[in-house]
C-alpha cells in the first residue's frame, strides 16, 4: 500500500492552507506539525488556547511556516462562526487547499440502552453536526483551490457496529456515509473526499477506552502520519471516496 510508506519534504504541500481540528494534542497535534514541515500553512482549530498555543510554539521553534490559531468549541459553535471562519480563511490566508477533521468525542462505553440522551447528543454534536456545518461554510472555499483534499477519520466501529460502543460507533457510520455522499457530489471538481482509520494508537482517546492496555505497544501518531501526508498531497489526485487504513491488520 503506497500511502502506508509515503515519504514528504519540505515542499510536499508548500503553498497549502490546511485546516486542522483537534490541533491541540494526540494526533491532530502531530499532523498539524508534520503538515507544517511539508510547507504547509496550517490553521489550528481547537478548544484549549494553550494547547493551540503550544502547537503554534513548535512550529515556530522549526522555522517553518507561521501557523494561525482558531479557538472554537465544536460544541457550541454555530453555523455562523464557521461561515465567519471560512471569509477569515479566504480574506486573511488567499484560500484553502485541505482540512483534516480529527476532534472527536468518545462517549461512555456502556450497553446501548444506558446511553444517555444527553451525551449521545453531544457526540453527535462535535462527532458528525459540527463536520456538517464546516463542510457547508468551507466548500465554496475549497473549490477554489486547483487540488484540494479533505479527510475524515474514521475508525473500525465505524464500519462494523460493536458492542458498547454504540454512540462513538453510530458517529462514525455518519461521517463514513457523510464522507461518501460528499466525494460522489463532488467527483467532477478539485476536491477530494476521503476517510483515513489511525487503529490503535498512543493517544488520550484510546487511553480512556482501554485503560488496561500498555500504551508503549501502541503506534505513536507520528508512526502513522505518512497515510496523513499522502491523502494530503498532490500524490493522491486520483483518491476519493476511499476509507484508508493507517494499520490495516
Amino acid at each position: 500500500m503506497l500511502h502506508l510508506e509515503f515519504s514528504a519534504n519540505a515542499d510536499t504541500l508548500k503553498n497549502k492552507v490546511i485546516l486542522v481540528t483537534g490541533a491541540g494534542d494526540g494526533i491532530g497535534k502531530q499532523a498539524a506539525l508534520s503538515y507544517a514541515q511539508a510547507g504547509a500553512n496550517v490553521v489550528l482549530l481547537g478548544k484549549t488556547v494553550s494547547k493551540l498555543e503550544q502547537v503554534y510554539d513548535e512550529i515556530m521553534a522549526q522555522g517553518l511556516v507561521e501557523p494561525s490559531i482558531i479557538p472554537l468549541d465544536l460544541m457550541g459553535a454555530t453555523p455562523q462562526h464557521y461561515k465567519d471562519m471560512a471569509s477569515t480563511i479566504k480574506s486573511q490566508l488567499g484560500g484553502l487547499d485541505g482540512v483534516l477533521f480529527n476532534a472527536s468525542l468518545l462517549g461512555n462505553l456502556c450497553p446501548f440502552e444506558q446511553i444517555k440522551a444527553s451525551e449521545y447528543e453531544e457526540v453527535m454534536q462535535v462527532n458528525v453536526n459540527s463536520k456538517f456545518h464546516i463542510m457547508q461554510a468551507l466548500l465554496p472555499v475549497l473549490k477554489e483551490s486547483n487540488a484540494a483534499s479533505v479527510i475524515f477519520t474514521t475508525s473500525s466501529v465505524g464500519r462494523n457496529g460493536r458492542a458498547f460502543w454504540g454512540t462513538y460507533s453510530i458517529s462514525k457510520f455518519a461521517t463514513e456515509g457523510m464522507m461518501q455522499i460528499l466525494a460522489d457530489e463532488n467527483k467532477k471538481s478539485s476536491v477530494r473526499f476521503n476517510c483515513i482509520n489511525p487503529g490503535a494508537t498512543r493517544t488520550n482517546m484510546r487511553a480512556k477506552a482501554y485503560p488496561a492496555e500498555k500504551p508503549e505497544s501502541l503506534k505513536t501518531p507520528l508512526d502513522i502520519m505518512p497515510s496523513y501526508l499522502y491523502l494530503m498531497a498532490d500524490a493522491s489526485k486520483s483518491v476519493n471516496g476511499q476509507s484508508l487504513d493507517c494499520q490495516p491488520k
